[in-house]
C-alpha cells in the first residue's frame, strides 16, 4: 500500500532547477533511500514534503488523498516528521521540554510533566532509543540528540519519518543502533525516507532506493536487484574510480630527512590532558594517516601543527627549524596548508562569495592586491579558473558559499589551501559528509600532491580511506599514539581496532 506519492515536482532557485519533474512513491512500512551526490536535490525534495519549501509545480498525495503542505505544522498534522542534518533542539532545555515544545498538552498551561516524562520514557524504551526526559540537551552527545529527534517525531505520532543524512555525525556503533531502530519502525508499519549519499547504508537498511542526479530522478529500484557498482553508476553517471596510492615513496621525494617532526608534544585543557607525549615524523612525499574515534585529540593535534594552538609541552620542527613559537601566518608562509574538519566554522565565510573565500589568506598580497587596493578583475579571473580546474558546481562566482553543496564548499577550501604549492598539507576529515564523487576527486588530489613530494598528514574517521591512501597509519587514543603501522598490504584491521580502543600490544 502506497503511503506517499509525489508527482512531477519542480522547484527552482534563481533560475536553476533544484528538482525537475520528480516522482516519488513510498509504501507503508517501507524504508526508502533517497540517494544522490551533494547538490542532487534530495534535501530540497524532502523540504517540500515537510512544508519548508513550496513546489513550483507538481502534486502530493497521502494515503491516496491530495494534500497541500503549506508549512511544517501542516506536515506534522499529516503525520509527517523530519530529522534535519543539523538538529533543531534548544540546548538549554530538557529532553522532555524539547519534545513537547510548541505542543499544548492536556491541562495546558498546567501540564503534568511527570506524566509526559513517563510517556516519553515508555516510547523510547519501546523503540530502543534510550533517552532520559530530564537530561539537558547541551550536555548530550550528537548520537543521543538524534535519538531525541526521533522520539519527538514518534511522540507527534509520525507515520512517515524523514531523516536527512542521519549517520553523518555518528560512530559505527551508533549507526548500527540507528539502523536497528529504523527496522523496528518498519516492523511497526511506519514509513522511513533516508536522505543519503552513502551506498553502503542504502544496501544495509533500505528496501527501495530512488536515485537523483543534478535535480532529476534517474530511477527507483529494489535494493535486492542492484549492487554497489550499479548504484554508484546511477548516482554519478559513470563507473567510480577508487584511487589508491602506489606502494613506496613519491618519485619526486629527494630526502629521507623528516619535513615535520613532533617531539614529545603535550596539550593541556581544562582539568585534563588533551595530547600526551606525541612524537611523529613526516617525510616529503609521504601520507601519514591518523586513525581514531572522533574526540581523541585528532583535531587538537592538527591545530597544534598549524599553529592555532600552542603546545604546553614539547617542540615542533619544520624543515629542520624550530617553529614551536611561530604563529599560523608564519607557518603558512613557510609552506603549511590546512584543511579543517569543520568547513562551516573554520574553513569558510558562508555569507561571502566564492571569489572572496578563495583569497581569504592572500587578500592583501599580489596579484590580488596592489598598493593596498584589491584587484577585483584578477580575483574574478582566479575564481573562474578555480571553478573550471576543480569542477565546482555553482550558479556563478558571485553566489554566496552557503548556497553551495558540501562537496563544492570543500573544493573551494582545497583550491585556496593548495594555491602556492605547499610543502605540507594537514587534512583533517577532508571528505566528511561528502558524496562518493567528491571523495574520489579529493583522494586523487591528495595523491597528486604526494607525487609532487608534498608531505600529508591525513586525519580521517574513514579507515578504508586511510588504508587506501596512507603510507603509514598512526593510531590515536585518548590523546596518545598507541601505534604506528606501515601500510604495506598486510595491515591488520583488527590490530588498528584494538589500538583505537587503547589496547596497544606491539606498536609495529
Amino acid at each position: 500500500m502506497t503511503f506517499l506519492n509525489m508527482q512531477k515536482i519542480n522547484k527552482s532557485f534563481g533560475g536553476m532547477y533544484a528538482n525537475r519533474d520528480i516522482d516519488l512513491a513510498v509504501g507503508k512500512g517501507e524504508i526508502h533511500a533517497l540517494l544522490g551526490e551533494n547538490g542532487a536535490g534530495k534535501t530540497t525534495l524532502m523540504n517540500i514534503l515537510y512544508g519548508l519549501y513550496q513546489a513550483d509545480s507538481g502534486s502530493i498525495s497521502i494515503n491516496g488523498e491530495p494534500v497541500r503542505i503549506s508549512s511544517p505544522k501542516k506536515a506534522i498534522d499529516l503525520k509527517i516528521g523530519m530529522v534535519h542534518q543539523h538538529f533543531m533542539l534548544v540546548p538549554t532545555l530538557t529532553v522532555s521540554q524539547n519534545i513537547t515544545l510548541g505542543m499544548r498538552e492536556k491541562g495546558y498551561p498546567f501540564t503534568d510533566r511527570k506524566e509526559i516524562d513517563r510517556k516519553i520514557s515508555a516510547l523510547s524504551k519501546e523503540y530502543g532509543l534510550d533517552v532520559d526526559p530530564g537530561d539537558i540537551i547541551e550536555n548530550l552527545s550528537v548520537g543521543v540528540m538524534q535519538r531525541i529527534e526521533i522520539v519527538k517525531l514518534l511522540y507527534h505520532q509520525a507515520q512517515l519519518l524523514i531523516l536527512d543524512e542521519p549517520t553523518a555525525v555518528l560512530t559505527s556503533q551508533e549507526t548500527d543502533n540507528l539502523f536497528a531502530v529504523l527496522k523496528r519502525l518498519k516492523k511497526d508499519g511506519r514509513s522511513v525516507v533516508i536522505i543519503t549519499h552513502r551506498i553502503g547504508e542504502v544496501q544495509t537498511v533500505a528496501d527501495k532506493v530512488t536515485v537523483l542526479r543534478d535535480g532529476a530522478k534517474v530511477g527507483t529500484v529494489n535494493i535486492r536487484d542492484v549492487d554497489d557498482v550499479q548504484l554508484s553508476e546511477l548516482m554519478i553517471g559513470r563507473r567510480l574510480d577508487s584511487p589508491q596510492r602506489l606502494a613506496g615513496s613519491s618519485e619526486d621525494s629527494r630526502s629521507d630527512r623528516p619535513l615535520l617532526s613532533l617531539k614529545h608534544i603535550g596539550l593541556s585543557g581544562e582539568n585534563k590532558d588533551i595530547l600526551n607525549n606525541i612524537s611523529l615524523d613526516l617525510k616529503p612525499g609521504e601520507i601519514l594517516g591518523v586513525a581514531g574515534v572522533d574526540g581523541n585529540g585528532q583535531k587538537e593535534l592538527a591545530e597544534v601543527i598549524v599553529g592555532i594552538r600552542s603546545p604546553t609541552q614539547g617542540s615542533l620542527f619544520f624543515q629542520g627549524e624550530d617553529i614551536t613559537g611561530k604563529g599560523v601566518r608564519k607557518r603558512k608562509q613557510m609552506g603549511m596548508a590546512y584543511i579543517p574538519d569543520d568547513r562551516h566554522h573554520d574553513g569558510l565565510v558562508l555569507d561571502m562569495d566564492m571569489t572572496g573565500n578563495l583569497i581569504l589568506s592572500a587578500h592583501n598580497q599580489a596579484p590580488f592586491a596592489k598598493y593596498c587596493f584589491l584587484q577585483e578583475q584578477v580575483q574574478r579571473a582566479h575564481a573562474e579558473d578555480i571553478t573550471e580546474a576543480y569542477q565546482v558546481k555553482t550558479p556563478g562566482i558571485g553566489t554566496l558559499v552557503r548556497f553551495l553543496s558540501g562537496g563544492n564548499q570543500q573544493k573551494i577550501i582545497l583550491a585556496r589551501e593548495l594555491d602556492g604549492a605547499p610543502k605540507l598539507i594537514v587534512a583533517c576529515q577532508p571528505t566528511r559528509g561528502l558524496d562518493i564523487g567528491a571523495e574520489e576527486f579529493i583522494a586523487k588530489l591528495l595523491l597528486t600532491q604526494r607525487k609532487r613530494g608534498v608531505a600529508i598528514l591525513l586525519i580521517s574517521a574513514d579507515l578504508e580511506q586511510l588504508m587506501n591512501l596512507s603510507d603509514r597509519i598512526a593510531v590515536i587514543f585518548d590523546g596518545s599514539i598507541t601505534g604506528i603501522l606501515p601500510n604495506e598490504g598486510t595491515i591488520d584491521r583488527a590490530d588498528i581496532g584494538l589500538k583505537m580502543a587503547g589496547m596497544t600490544g606491539d606498536t609495529g
